[in-house]
């Protein structure tokens, strides 16, 4: 499922593709209206957190946010495509390539005073990607959603974005922390050091082709995520599986590891 680190991978690539490039096509859904697009020159390709942002000449940019099920591919002119034509919301064509973004959760074409005025973009946190973090604003965030529980918080785009439901779960493990437990609870060493934890790993995950959180010969990726009911790479006890938040997310932790009585954030 798309993260952060796999929405900058594909900005990386899509930048390398696109930018300087003239549109010579530019079509999907109706609505979209894609066409004002063609004849534009791609001038950047940008991810923030989630979301992934063409700008082209014209004062246009392509928001697209991937959801659960969306992706960007490129093609060569003629090539057969890895998924259905119904799927493509929008095809954007160059004399060498073809960008194409199949099923995103939501896609739109803003103008200048759009993509200033949007709500949504406006309110994003901090991308976790960023370097150095700003981690003086981050903790500012944070402290204004002190009462909701941690697993929730964590994955709350306007905290902090890029971060979603399997860094979640494994970033928890790794501080040893009570996904249940509020914000309130944590100081802000524990807070900074989860932040520190989650830069890094996606920095890593950037050049990774397939994302992990755990390093060991064994050739296991991840320490809880997707591991419910199997032992504790740690401790031995069976690994538990929650739905958090008003999307029913699902939070995999130890129930040892990750005790509340281990708030303190100890190793």
């Amino acid at each position: 499922m798309p993260e952060g680190d796999t929405i900058h991978r594909t900005a990386t690539r899509l930048q390398a593709a696109l930018a300087n490039r003239q549109l010579s096509a530019a079509h999907g859904r109706d609505e979209l209206g894609l066409a004002r697009l063609v004849g534009c020159t791609v001038t950047a390709v940008e991810a923030r957190g989630k979301h992934l942002l063409i700008h082209a000449s014209g004062s246009w940019t392509l928001h697209s946010h991937m959801g659960m099920t969306g992706s960007w591919h490129l093609y060569r002119p003629g090539e057969a495509w890895q998924k259905p034509a119904h799927r493509a919301h929008a095809v954007l064509e160059t004399a060498e390539l073809l960008a194409i973004c199949f099923t995103p959760k939501s896609i739109e074409l803003l103008s200048a005073t759009g993509l200033r005025r949007h709500e949504y973009l406006g309110q994003l946190g901090p991308d976790i990607l960023v370097a150095p973090l700003p981690m003086e604003e981050i903790l500012k965030r944070f402290r204004q959603h002190a009462a909701r529980p941690l697993g929730e918080a964590v994955m709350d785009q306007l905290i902090v974005c890029g971060i979603g439901n399997i860094y979640k779960s494994e970033l928890l493990f790794l501080e040893r922390l009570d996904p249940f437990g509020v914000v309130a609870d944590l100081k802000d060493e524990q807070l900074s050091r989860l932040m520190d934890q989650a830069h890094a790993l996606m920095r890593v995950n950037l050049d990774n082709a397939a994302r992990r959180t755990r390093f060991r010969p064994d050739g296991r990726r991840f320490w809880v995520y997707g591991r419910v009911a199997e032992p504790c790479f740690v401790c031995g006890t069976p690994i538990l599986v929650r739905r958090q938040g008003n999307l029913g997310r699902s939070t995999y932790f130890c129930p040892q590891c990750q005790a509340p009585s281990r708030l303190s954030g100890t190793r």
